[in-house]
């Protein structure tokens, strides 16, 4: 081996097996369907956008894991830089909806209203590795721009459950919140404005330190105890209080005086519309606690919980704000992104098999086998997949019990042997 040449992939990368592939493909094109049977239109966008377009405080703590691209040829100057943006000029994207935002900007006016978009592709993050977090990752995205109504989340909660459903998931939950009632509840908790950011942060860690972790660490940042007495007592009282209507109906009395109607109002809109069309086996859950660490989201936010994974396998919300940086016009926008590799990690883990339209046949072909028998066994294959088999032609090894095995793992359920005479 080349000294210094590594044969593992990048550390929070990783190479994709044969039989992850097929699932990946497999679930791409459930997804696409799915979504486009919705009105969703696919849209593609580059892997680098302009460093300050991803350095923008428009993606809150993801601005600090950007991969950096260097300057190139006679611009980088590296002896004379003083600060990175002397050697920096681009990045590669950690999301896809800053993207997408810069997209809508530039193209708006060729652009359906309001304009709904899909979009598949690859993002970086300088993250902690770790199950189902990587440094490179898929995301899968659909949003709803120019759309300021609330029909906008009902959609994506249903296509993206829709989807999920499609690919054999149940029970699962859809936790919704929005970020008006965050604010609500913390400004009527005593908590000013000023310290909202850092307040929710720490709110944000429940799931991991827990209510008793929260309130600790809101002591320890030095927040006066009453205060923090206060916000916990709410989050204790709205913890039996699962359905959005039950917890609004405590909420619109609790938070009256820092609460518009309309939000409570919109919110049970959503959940009626929700649970009346869906289609998938989930609950839509009321969750206070829910915060989403992006800092551009200024509505209704959600998330998708598989009990199965233990974490956030997906979520989104309403941007509203985004848009106007890059064109100083007010341009409602809603979106959901799938967590495309875990679903895949379960799929994985759960030895999931993809339904197959036709049968898998191999033709096991001697290696002696003269070249007019080779071209009469291709013609034979080509002529079964016609009938909707599908048909691998690969050579016959000498271990053919060991061969066999290794293709009734990747679904051959028929085997034809060929020999030459």
């Amino acid at each position: 081996m080349a000294k210094g040449l590594s044969k593992k992939p990048v550390n929070g990368m990783k190479d994709i097996s044969p039989r992850e592939m097929e699932i990946r493909d497999y679930v791409t094109g459930v997804i696409k369907d799915t979504y486009r049977s919705f009105g969703y239109t696919p849209i593609e966008t580059p892997a680098m956008e302009n460093i300050a377009n991803l350095s923008g405080k428009l993606g809150g703590e993801n601005e600090k894991l950007i991969f950096k691209v260097l300057k190139r040829g006679e611009k980088l100057k590296l002896e004379e830089a003083v600060s990175e943006e002397q050697v920096v000029d681009y990045g590669l994207r950690y999301d896809l909806t800053v993207p997408l935002c810069r997209y809508y900007s530039n193209n708006s006016n060729d652009l359906p209203k309001p304009f709904k978009a899909l979009q598949i592709g690859n993002v970086w993050r300088a993250d902690r590795p770790q199950r189902g977090r990587y440094r490179q990752f898929t995301q899968c995205d659909i949003d709803i721009l120019g759309e300021a109504g609330n029909t906008a989340e009902i959609e994506l909660i249903l296509a993206t459950t829709t989807t999920l459903g499609k690919l054999g998931f149940e029970n699962f939950e859809i936790r919704i919140n929005e970020r008006k009632i965050l604010k609500a509840m913390a400004l009527k908790s005593g908590f000013n404005e000023e310290s909202l950011d850092e307040v929710f942060i720490i709110l944000d860690k429940m799931d991991k330190i827990g209510i008793d972790g929260v309130k600790a660490e809101l002591v320890d940042k030095s927040y006066d105890e009453q205060v923090v007495n206060s916000y916990i007592n709410l989050f204790t009282i709205l913890q039996d209080k699962k359905s959005v209507n039950e917890a609004l109906n405590y909420l619109d009395n609790e938070l009256s005086d820092f609460l518009d109607k309309d939000v409570s109002t919109s919110m049970r809109q959503i959940e009626e519309a929700v649970n009346g069309a869906k289609s998938a086996k989930f609950e839509l859950v009321f969750d206070p606690t829910l915060v989403r660490g992006m800092s551009y989201y200024t509505g209704t936010i959600f998330e998708i919980a598989i009990p199965e994974f233990g974490g956030s396998c997906g979520g989104g919300g309403r941007y509203d704000e985004m848009i106007k940086r890059f064109t100083g016009q007010d341009v409602p926008a809603c979106g959901f992104s799938i967590g495309f590799e875990r679903i895949i990690l379960l799929l994985m883990e759960q030895d999931f098999r993809i339904p197959e339209s036709g049968k898998k046949v191999a033709y096991l072909v001697d290696k002696k086998l003269p070249f007019d028998k080779y071209t009469d066994v291709m013609k034979k294959a080509s002529k079964a997949r016609e009938e909707g088999l599908s048909v691998l032609v690969t050579k016959m090894n000498k271990n053919k019990k060991f061969q066999k095995e290794q293709l009734r793992e990747a679904g051959y359920e028929e085997f034809e042997e060929f020999f030459a005479d």
